[in-house]
Order: structure tokens, then C-alpha cells, then sequence
């Protein structure tokens, strides 16, 4: 672990939490992380419990919490009881469970709450890849699927928040591919039929033991290519940043782009795709960089 902790300035409790696993780490100036613990997502008592253990333990004072959460979860008024309580989910055991009140007297400052995507965004646009922008859109691609909104550099809330991967894209095969999808609510959404666990069930194997020349991934580019287009249609985003596992394969981002130009049709006057779509900055720390640019209230 990371010795830092005694360096300057305000220091926060950060958590990331997935649909794998959760990542707690202690987090200042500029992005900067210290000492961090990862374990697995089991149900919210036994998570809820190492958290509060690993923070209790760090021997630092907290300015604050900063949790980026899969969702969905309740953001929209941080005085209401429900705020940083997760929504229906299929994950057992979590709906009602609340961040607030887990995390409740492990700083002197207040919990902050957003998904793991609209943190990772607002991360990025402060100190990463799409620093100066306003208008920017953050992926993950792994487990699951989800997307996070900046519009004029604050996340896009709402009704609820954005729910990209339950988007509803057109099947790459069209009747001719009988894989149903494994979204429980929808089938055949965008993380139904491309998230990593879509992959797996799919193929057979994680896609990570997939050969980089292997024809899942040129289905993989189409999916995620209709989604992009799908949001710089709708959303008209400065940029599109894609994080998460399913990216780590170096092919991906290359088919993307390629399928993402067809898709679009000459429609949209665009940057070159280099520097349109894009990994972060960050890498797989995106989450926890973000949830420091929650508390710190960017």
C-alpha cells in the first residue's frame, strides 16, 4: 500500500462500486489516489461492512466521501432519505440499500453520491482525457454497460440518470443470430447483447480468453458503434470516452471507430475518430478519480 497519506491537503474517503467488485481507496489533489483495498461485490451487509472497516482503519481524517455506484441508485436531491439508495437491480439484496447511511460519520464532510459513469465522466472532463469540455459522454463496457452525461460540465440527472446500456440497438444478424441476450428486463438491449457478461454467455468462454481475431469482437464493434452513433445523434457530445474491461482488447477501439464512420453515414461533421472515441485517461481507475470529483464538488 501506498505511503503517501501523510502528504498535504484534504484527503477522501473514495468508493468505487461494480458489478465485480468494489474499490475503496483515499483520494486528493488532482486525481491523486493513496491507499486502496478491492474485494468482490457480495450482498450491501458484508460490502458495506469492509468498507467501513478499510476507512475506519486508514488513520487519516476524511473531508468527505465520494462513492461512484453501479445503478441504478436515487441522485436526484441529496436532502431527500432515499438519496444513494440503489433502485430495482438484478443484483440480490441490493435495492433500498443506501450509501448515505452505510457511510454515515466516516468524515467530517458529506457523502456524494452518482453513478460510476457520470463520476468517471466528470473525472475526465476535469483532470483526464476531455479536460475543458462540457459535453461529454463516459461508457463502461464490462460486466454491465452503463453511460454518464455532462452537459455543460454537470452529470445529467433527470427523471433518474442516463441508462445507456439498456439502450435498444439493432441485432448485428439480425433474425439470423438466436442469442435472446441476458439483460433480465429487456433481452436484447445494448448490455444484453454486448455487455462482458453477454460475451461469455455467448461464446462460451470470458472475453478476455477470446483471440483478438476472433469474430466476436467485430460484433462487439457493431454494438457499441450503434450505440455511439446513437449518442452523437441524440446527446451531440464534444466526446466519447469507452472504459472498462471489454475495452482492454486493443482490436476494439480500431473496429469501433471503423463501424462508428458507417454508421454515421457522412451525416455529422466530426473530428477525426482518434480523437472522438477514446479511452480515458485514467484507465481503470476512472471510477475512483471520479468519485474524488464528486466530493470535491466539480
Amino acid at each position: 500500500m501506498s505511503s503517501g497519506l501523510g502528504s498535504k491537503g484534504a484527503k477522501y474517503g473514495l468508493v468505487e462500486a461494480g458489478g465485480t467488485k468494489v474499490v475503496c481507496a483515499v483520494g486528493c489533489g488532482e486525481g491523486e489516489l493513496l491507499e486502496r483495498v478491492r474485494f468482490e461485490t457480495t450482498r450491501p451487509e458484508e460490502v458495506f461492512g469492509k468498507v467501513r472497516a478499510f476507512f475506519e482503519g486508514v488513520g487519516v481524517a476524511l473531508a468527505g466521501m465520494g462513492v461512484a455506484t453501479f445503478g441504478p441508485v436515487d441522485v436526484r436531491d441529496a436532502r431527500s432519505k432515499d438519496y444513494g439508495c440503489i433502485l430495482k437491480t438484478p443484483k440480490a439484496g441490493w435495492e433500498g440499500a443506501s450509501w448515505v447511511v452505510a457511510l454515515e460519520g466516516l468524515s467530517s464532510g458529506p457523502v456524494v453520491v452518482d453513478t460510476d459513469v457520470n463520476g468517471a465522466a466528470l473525472g475526465e472532463a476535469m483532470w483526464g482525457t476531455a479536460k475543458g469540455l462540457g459535453t461529454v459522454v463516459y461508457v463502461t463496457v464490462g460486466t454491465g454497460i452503463g453511460g454518464g452525461v455532462l452537459m455543460e460540465g454537470r452529470p445529467v440527472h433527470g427523471w433518474m440518470h442516463p441508462e445507456v446500456g439498456h439502450m435498444l440497438v439493432p441485432r448485428e444478424r439480425g433474425e439470423r443470430d438466436g442469442f435472446e441476450g441476458v439483460c433480465p428486463f429487456h433481452g436484447d438491449c445494448l448490455e444484453g447483447m454486448a455487455s462482458g457478461t453477454a460475451i461469455a454467455a455467448r461464446w462460451g468462454v470470458q472475453g478476455q480468453d477470446l483471440p483478438d481475431d476472433h469474430e466476436a469482437w467485430d460484433l462487439e464493434a457493431g454494438y457499441l458503434a450503434s450505440m455511439c452513433a446513437n449518442l452523437a445523434f441524440t446527446v451531440s457530445p464534444e466526446r466519447i470516452i469507452l472504459g472498462g474491461g471489454v475495452m482492454q482488447v486493443p482490436r476494439v477501439f480500431e473496429l469501433v471507430r471503423e463501424r462508428f464512420r458507417g454508421r454515421v453515414a457522412g451525416y455529422l461533421e466530426l473530428p477525426e475518430l482518434e480523437g472522438y472515441i477514446v479511452p480515458p485517461a485514467f484507465g481503470q481507475d476512472a471510477g475512483l478519480v471520479g468519485a474524488l470529483a464528486l466530493v470535491r464538488g466539480g
